[in-house]
């Protein structure tokens, strides 16, 4: 790789990885100071914490991951250290996820449009860790419908793959 596309790539990660960190931030004040004092009872902030905590958590990691990218991108692989954390992250995430999608049934929030929005919370945790550690989704609205179909592999899990090929 090039300088000129090394510096660009890691702008280009420095920004994702801002990004998912500032989307944490803004997905917990909305959740915190604007839905939370509208909703009815204890069981439905319970649900909508059940719900956004497991895309907290994605989203937290994947910042991270972009931001910890910079440094190996154009030069080295991830470090087999690190590919170990995101690997046991794949898994606990899948946990998380689960026990996100348990406490929304136990404790599913007593107005339907409530419910409805804690599921969509809850969904686009799971559409983060697809495009994490599955299959990458997230793409430029113009190209999304001409991408999405092709199936690539999440940077990340070429990360993790690329890693695990590299003798250390």
């Amino acid at each position: 790789m090039t300088n000129e596309r090394v510096a660009t790539a890691r702008r280009q990660y420095l920004n994702l990885g801002i990004g998912e960190w500032f989307a944490v931030a803004v997905f917990f004040g909305v959740a915190r100071f604007s839905i939370m004092p509208r909703l009815d009872t204890a069981r439905d902030a319970y649900a909508l914490w059940a719900a956004l905590v497991p895309l907290l958590a994605i989203l937290f990691q994947g910042g991270a991951y972009w931001l910890l990218a910079r440094t190996w991108v154009g030069r080295s692989a991830m470090p087999g250290s690190l590919a170990l954390l995101f690997r046991v992250l794949r898994v606990l995430n899948v946990v998380l996820l689960f026990g996100g999608l348990a406490g929304i049934l136990i404790w599913f929030p007593t107005i339907t449009a409530w419910g409805i929005v804690v599921l969509l919370v809850w969904a686009f945790g799971v559409f983060e860790y697809l495009n994490y550690f599955v299959v990458r989704l997230s793409y430029p609205f113009t190209q999304w419908f001409s991408e999405v179909g092709r199936w690539r592999k999440p940077r990340l899990q070429r990360d993790l793959e690329r890693a695990a090929r590299t003798p250390r």
